[in-house]
């Protein structure tokens, strides 16, 4: 754990054996394509790598200091990622982070909630964020509304909005035009009480929601290949993640992220065969333009 840290993101990679890791990474702005650590390296395509990746760069924009991280390999298998429950619920209390985004980790609602728990006991609570697998993890477990931030696509919302399924694969019919639908889905998932104090919904068109309402909705710039590369929606979430550890308002920051991630696709003019990699080389510049405009909300559609 660093002392120049504020902000931790928790999650896994997919590589065998890889052991579990508390401290803070970098990467090179000119070749994304590696996370380092103390002579670890990890590769960067999509997942929990990209998101701290895109942290780790709009950091060093904002001139915050960088994130620190808990990762460990998991596969598929669960191994990896009950080590890192493990290792937050017993390092909890010594933590300072002011904030935390939790990532791709097996949805386990026991392990869920013991770690809860002790961020609860924390004397000064973080900021909580949760994407992927903790997401459905929080939502399964009945505490969402105990999160300040859920960064989910629109199958994801759907899954939020489903009161009864157990896991994405089985929300009950709702997948189909789910683009269409978000707000409806996003009214259905604060009725069940299944959503986080704040939302950045991901997708053709962005929702950012407070309290079940929606604050704004971003739409620019529109390009057609960003959404089908893998791992466009974790440096969203990365994005925000830096913007919130710098100081920045939700609202703001959301709306930020959303923006700074559209942009950084049109810097990259992305092909179907475009790699996560070859779009983070432009988010310095993408985070620079976004946060010099003089007034963002222009480039909002209501």
């Amino acid at each position: 754990m660093s002392a120049e840290t504020s902000w931790l993101i928790a999650g896994t990679v997919p590589v065998p054996d890889f052991p579990l890791q508390d401290g803070a990474w970098r990467v090179d702005a000119q070749d994304p394509a590696t996370l380092f650590s103390q002579g670890t390296a990890v590769p960067v395509f999509r997942g929990t790598a990209a998101l701290l990746a895109a942290a780790c760069l709009c950091c060093e924009v904002l001139g915050a200091p960088p994130p620190g991280a808990v990762l460990a390999g998991d596969t598929g298998r669960g191994r990896g990622s009950r080590a890192v429950y493990a290792h937050l619920t017993k390092t909890m209390q010594e933590r300072a982070e002011r904030g935390i985004t939790f990532h791709y980790l097996m949805p386990d609602v026991r392990w869920h909630n013991r770690l809860l728990d002790a961020v609860r006991r924390r004397p000064v609570r973080p900021t909580l964020v949760a994407d992927a697998g903790f997401m459905y993890a929080a939502k399964m477990s009945g505490f969402a509304a105990e999160y300040d931030l859920f960064t989910p696509d629109a199958g994801e919302m759907a899954f939020l909005a489903d009161e009864r399924a157990p896991h994405p694969f089985y929300t009950r019919g709702f997948l189909l035009h789910e683009d269409q639908r978000v707000p409806e889905l996003i009214h259905a998932a604060y009725e069940g009480k299944n959503a986080a104090k704040h939302l950045l919904v991901k997708g053709e068109t962005d929702f950012v929601v407070e309290q079940g309402a929606i604050a704004a909705e971003i739409t620019t710039p529109m390009v057609p290949f960003l959404e089908p590369i893998g791992g466009t929606g974790d440096t969203v979430a990365g994005i925000a993640s830096a913007l919130l550890a710098s100081g920045v308002p939700m609202v703001r920051a959301c709306i930020l992220a959303a923006r700074v991630n559209r942009v950084m696709g049109a810097l990259a003019s992305p092909t179907p065969a475009t790699q996560i990699a070859d779009l983070l080389r432009h988010l310095p510049e993408a985070a620079r333009l976004v946060l010099q405009e003089r007034d963002a909300s222009a480039a909002l559609v209501r």
